[in-house]
């Protein structure tokens, strides 16, 4: 067991689900640190994910907690070992930590989720849209930090392309559709890229048109997560302060019931193309 300087998302979250077990077991962290023949002091740094913890220690950790669920104790052995490199962390001083996690979080996910009303979706926009919204942000970030924000979106989107891309479903309203951030060849260059990636098979592009006045959620941005189980997915809510990151099992029940509910008010993939192309050629 070793310690972390600046431990990774992955490290967190299996810190966070060893401490959930222990807790439904009903034990302490001392009682924990004495059935593992160590301290309540590695038991707090586990958890926190401050150490990268053994596969083997997880599964007695799990053993000791009485987790009787192989699946869910599988996926947590899965999360463990040392800290590895992926291509976010050459951000991780120039851009919020925030988002250095969303980038993790879709890298090691199994499937994407994801509603927006005003913009468009993050793992679809263009350079250039990304650039043009980038530069509406409050206080006007200065020019270098802007492409620094534009080279790291479009590498988030690796996780769409490649022999094994990651399933993702986006739902979006006809609103983010109309906005046209950076001027009319700015927004139709990006409806025609929504339009293209839409056409993959592992993409699906949901529109939600005005008109339909019934749907959940406050026009927050959603994006879900699915992990390797169900205990595993994450929800991240973009807010006007950073990211917001939920795993509670009733927040996630809760949030996969609202994107169920607003992919149901959605238009079918062909017709949320035709509502596109059709905007494209107003613009």
């Amino acid at each position: 067991m070793s310690s972390s300087k600046a431990s990774t998302m992955r490290q967190q979250r299996l810190g966070v689900e060893l401490r959930r077990l222990r807790e439904r077991a009903g034990l302490s962290s001392t009682e924990s640190a004495k059935r593992l023949g160590g301290t309540p002091a590695q038991i707090s740094n586990i958890e926190a994910g401050r150490y990268a913890v053994s596969a083997e220690r997880v599964r007695t950790l799990a053993a000791n907690y009485s987790c009787a669920d192989q699946a869910y104790i599988d996926a947590l052995a899965g999360m463990t070992g040392p800290r590895t490199r992926g291509w976010w962390e050459e951000y991780r001083e120039i851009l919020p930590a925030g988002l250095i996690d969303v980038a993790e979080l879709e890298h090691s996910a199994t499937a994407l989720r994801a509603s927006v009303m005003i913009h468009m979706p993050g793992l679809l926009q263009t350079a250039e849209y990304v650039r043009a919204t980038a530069r509406e942000d409050v206080p006007s970030p200065p020019a270098h930090e802007v492409e620094h924000r534009v080279s790291f979106r479009i590498k988030r989107q690796t996780v769409l392309f490649g022999d094994r891309p990651t399933p993702f479903t986006a739902i979006v309203h006809e609103a983010a559709l109309r906005m046209g951030f950076g001027g009319p060849e700015t927004a139709r260059a990006q409806l025609d890229y929504l339009v293209e990636m839409s056409e993959r098979d592992h993409v699906s592009v949901l529109v939600i048109p005005f008109g339909e006045a019934s749907f959940p959620a406050s026009g927050q941005p959603i994006n879900y997560a699915s992990g390797s189980v169900p205990q595993l997915d994450t929800v991240e809510l973009d807010t006007e302060y950073g990211c917001d990151f939920m795993h509670a099992e009733a927040q996630l029940e809760k949030y996969r019931t609202v994107l169920d509910r607003l992919e149901s008010r959605a238009l079918k993939p062909g017709e949320s193309r035709d509502l596109i192309r059709r905007i494209a050629r107003e613009i």
